[in-house]
């Protein structure tokens, strides 16, 4: 296998980690396969491998997984902007329910 190959197969390991500690606060957490690439790319090029999945994962996870305990965030996708550290990844809102009963009577 090439280098790539094996990162991106160690990878699916800690990447399910972190979707598992996500839905424990009922969100999904979504990589593009940009992201991936990039997660790949950063291990390969610092030369860490495998063993370098974790911390990049980390670096790019840390801040939104204080956000998300006890809000309304329902989903963060993660994208090569985010693991290159050049914006926070993407936090999607669940909508209240307030809201959707709201629009329904006005629909009806």
């Amino acid at each position: 296998t090439l280098p790539n190959e094996a990162v991106v197969s160690t990878q699916s390991t800690g990447i399910a980690q972190y979707k598992y500690l996500f839905e424990l606060d009922e969100c999904k957490l979504t990589f593009t396969d940009d992201s991936l690439n990039a997660i790949a790319d950063l291990a390969i090029q610092k030369r860490t491998g495998a063993r370098g999945l974790r911390s990049i994962l980390e670096m790019t996870l840390t801040d939104v997984m204080f956000d998300v305990p006890g809000s309304d965030i329902c989903e963060v996708v993660v994208t090569r902007e985010s693991v290159e550290g050049k914006s926070p990844p993407i936090q999607k809102l669940r909508e209240k329910q307030s809201e959707v009963v709201s629009q329904q009577a006005v629909t009806v």
